[in-house]
C-alpha cells in the first residue's frame, strides 16, 4: 500500500461528499414537483409525454397500483428486448452482419436489462448489433435505473406523508427521473468521456494488419453514450467484454476516476434527499455515515489483500515488493494503467453499489481481496447501493434496526415519528430472506450438479464454489459482475441465472413498497423520552451492525467453504 493510493481513496471519498448535498437537494426538488432551472426546458417536454400517453400527473397511486405498474412496464419492456435481440439480423444498424441471439442467452439478457442487473454472458463486440446496443440495451440502462429511483423516491414518501392512502405516481416518477436527472447528467458525461478518448461512431469494425503479420479487427462503436449510463444508472454492462478494462471505454486515469464517481453518485445523493423529504437532514447524514464506514472497511481490506500480494509467488522466488519498476502486490488480473489501488477501489465501489462494471477480474483477486466484492453483494448492495436499490435496501435494514432498538428499551419501535409495528417488519425479513433464498438455492443446486452446475467452472475445490456462488449473488443482487472463471453462456446457467435476476428484483421491490404503503397512512407521532433516535452515532453504528449479523449469519457457512477456506490453503501453500 501506498500514500499516493491512500490519497486517490480519500479523494475519491471526499468527491462523493461533496457532491451529495447539491444533488440530493435537486433530487427532491424534482420529485416534489418544485421548480427547478431546468423547468423552462424541460416541463414542456414533460407535458407533452403526459399528453401522448394519456398519463394525469396529478393522479398518485395506492402502493399496489405503483407496484402493478412497474411490473407490467417491465414486463412489456423485457419482452420487447427479447424480440430484438432475436431479430436483430433483420434491424438496421447492423453493419457487422450479426445473426439472431440464441433464445436461452435473448432471455437471460432480456432478463439482465430489465432488472438493472447488465449480466452478460456474451462478448458485446462479437454479439450485439449497433441498433440492439443502443435502441434495447442503452434504453433498458435508463429505465430500469429510473424505475429503482422511483421505489426509492415512493418508499421516502411513505415515511415523510401522514395519513395517506398513496406514495406517488410512478409515471410521473418514472418520467421526471429521466428527464430531469439521468438524460442531463449522461449528455454532460458521453461529452466528457468523448473527450477522454472514449470511441463514439456508428463505423464498421476496422480490420487492420499487425507488425508480426497476422490481421487484427478493431471493434468500436456508440460506445460513450452507453458509458455514461451504465456507470451514473449503476447498470455495469460494458459495450465490450473487457468492460471497463478497455480502453476505448475507460481510455484514462480521468475517466476511470469519473466511472468510479458516477456510480456512487446518485445514490450517495439519495441519502440527502431521505433527510430533506422527510424533514430530518441528520438522519440522512447518519445513513451517509454507516455506508461510509462499510466502504472503507471493504477498500481497506481489498487494497491490503492485493497490495500484500500471493505469498505463494513471494515462495517462489517473485517480488512483489514496490519499486521503480514494478507497482508490487498481485497484479494479476489487473488493468496495468490503474494498479492495484484503483482496481481495489473500484471493485468494491461497484460491489458496494449494483453496478458490477469493472476495470480488473475479480477470479484474479487473492482470496481476501476477493472476498471483499463478494461480501459487498451479499449483504444488499447497501453501501450506498444502486441507484434506487441501495436506498430502499438500506431502508429496509432500517426497520429493522429501530425494531431491535426498541425491543431493547421496551417500548413500540418509532422512526421518524412512524410506529414500526408488525406488518412492516414481516415485509422487511421478507425482503430479507427472498434474497438469501435464491443466492443459497442455487448456488447448493448448481454446486452438486456434475451435468450442468460444477462442469461450467474452471477451478476445482473452494474457488469453483466462489465463482458459483458469485455467480448467483450477482444475479440475485442485480449486479451483473462476474467472478470470471465460469463458463455461464449454457442453457442451465442462462436459464436459472435469469430467473434469478427476475426474482431477486420484481420479488424484493414489493415488500419495501408494501412498507412504504403502510407507513403512509400511519399518523406522525411526537418524539417522547423512550424514542430512539436516527440522527446520532449509535444509531449509525447500530445500522451497520445489522447489515454485517444478517449478511455475516445468512452467508458465512458458504463463505467459509469458499474464498475463506482457499485463503487458509494459500496461506500454507496448498494450489489447486
Amino acid at each position: 500500500m501506498t500514500l499516493n493510493g491512500w490519497l486517490q481513496i480519500g479523494f475519491f471519498l471526499l468527491a462523493i461528499f461533496l457532491v451529495t448535498p447539491p444533488l440530493g437537494r435537486f433530487m427532491s426538488r424534482v420529485f416534489a414537483r418544485e421548480r427547478t432551472w431546468l423547468d423552462p426546458v424541460l416541463r414542456p417536454i414533460e407535458r407533452l409525454v403526459y399528453r401522448t400517453t394519456g398519463v394525469d400527473e396529478t393522479r398518485e397511486m395506492r402502493w399496489t397500483e405503483y407496484a402493478a405498474a412497474i411490473l407490467l412496464f417491465s414486463v412489456v419492456s423485457m419482452l420487447v428486448l427479447y424480440l430484438m435481440q432475436r431479430g436483430q439480423h433483420l434491424l438496421p444498424l447492423n453493419p457487422q452482419g450479426f445473426g439472431p441471439v440464441a433464445p436461452d442467452l435473448a432471455f437471460n439478457t432480456a432478463a439482465s436489462f430489465t432488472t438493472n442487473t447488465n449480466w452478460q454472458a456474451y462478448s458485446g463486440e462479437s454479439t450485439m448489433s449497433y441498433f440492439t446496443q443502443m435502441a434495447g440495451l442503452a434504453y433498458h440502462n435508463f429505465v430500469s435505473a429510473a424505475v429503482g429511483i422511483s421505489i426509492a423516491i415512493a418508499f421516502i414518501r411513505g415515511i415523510a406523508q401522514k395519513e395517506k392512502d398513496t406514495i406517488g405516481n410512478f409515471w410521473v416518477d418514472l418520467t421526471r427521473c429521466l428527464l430531469w436527472i439521468l438524460l442531463p447528467i449522461c449528455i454532460v458525461g458521453s461529452l466528457l468521456f468523448v473527450s477522454q478518448g472514449t470511441v463514439q461512431n456508428l463505423k464498421a469494425y476496422d480490420t487492420v494488419q499487425t507488425v508480426d503479420g497476422p490481421k487484427q479487427t478493431i471493434a468500436q462503436g456508440p460506445v460513450a453514450s452507453q458509458e455514461v449510463i451504465k456507470q451514473f444508472g449503476t447498470n455495469g454492462g460494458g459495450f465490450f467484454n473487457a468492460n471497463s478494462a478497455h480502453p476505448f471505454e475507460n481510455p484514462t486515469p480521468l475517466s476511470n476516476f469519473l466511472s468510479m464517481f458516477a456510480i456512487f453518485a446518485i445514490s450517495a445523493g439519495l441519502t440527502y434527499t431521505l433527510g430533506h423529504m422527510t424533514g430530518s437532514r441528520a438522519h440522512g447524514w447518519a445513513v451517509w455515515s454507516a455506508m461510509a464506514f462499510l466502504f472503507l472497511a471493504g477498500v481497506t481490506t481489498a487494497y491490503w489483500a492485493e497490495a500484500r500480494g500471493n505469498p505463494l509467488l513471494t515462495a517462489a522466488g517473485a517480488d512483489q515488493t514496490v519499486s521503480a519498476l514494478s507497482s508490487g502486490g498481485n497484479m494479476e488480473g489487473k488493468e496495468v494503467r490503474f494498479g492495484i489501488a484503483n482496481t481495489a477501489l473500484f471493485a468494491t465501489a461497484t460491489t458496494d453499489a449494483s453496478c458490477g462494471a469493472i476495470n480488473g477480474w475479480h477470479d484474479s483477486f487473492t482470496p481476501l481481496g476477493g472476498l471483499v466484492p463478494l461480501a459487498n453483494i451479499q449483504l444488499g448492495e447497501v453501501v450506498f447501493g444502486g441507484v434506487g436499490a441501495g436506498m430502499y435496501g438500506v431502508l429496509v435494514y432500517i426497520i429493522l434496526a429501530v425494531f431491535i432498538a426498541g425491543l431493547m428499551v421496551g417500548r413500540t419501535p418509532e422512526y421518524l415519528g412512524k410506529k414500526i409495528q408488525s406488518f412492516e417488519v414481516q415485509m422487511a425479513m421478507l425482503t430479507v430472506l427472498i434474497f438469501s433464498l435464491l443466492i443459497l438455492t442455487f448456488t447448493a443446486t448448481s454446486s452438486v450438479s456434475p451435468g450442468f452446475g460444477t462442469s461450467s467452472i474452471a477451478n476445482p475445490g473452494p474457488h469453483g464454489l466462489s465463482e458459483i456462488l458469485y455467480a448467483y449473488s450477482s444475479a440475485a443482487a442485480n449486479n451483473g459482475s462476474a467472478f470470471a472463471g465460469i463458463s455461464v453462456n449454457t442453457h442451465w446457467y442462462n436459464t436459472t441465472l435469469g430467473l434469478t435476476m427476475l426474482f431477486g428484483r420484481f420479488f424484493m421491490i414489493i415488500p419495501p413498497l408494501a412498507i412504504a404503503g403502510s407507513l403512509s397512512r400511519k399518523k406522525r407521532i411526537p418524539p417522547s423520552l423512550g424514542t430512539f433516535p436516527v440522527t446520532t452515532p449509535l444509531f449509525a453504528g447500530l445500522l451497520v451492525g445489522v447489515i454485517l449479523i444478517v449478511g455475516a449469519l445468512t452467508f458465512f457457512p458458504a463463505l467459509s467453504l469458499g474464498p475463506i477456506i482457499e485463503h487458509f490453503m494459500m496461506t500454507h501453500g496448498q494450489v489447486f
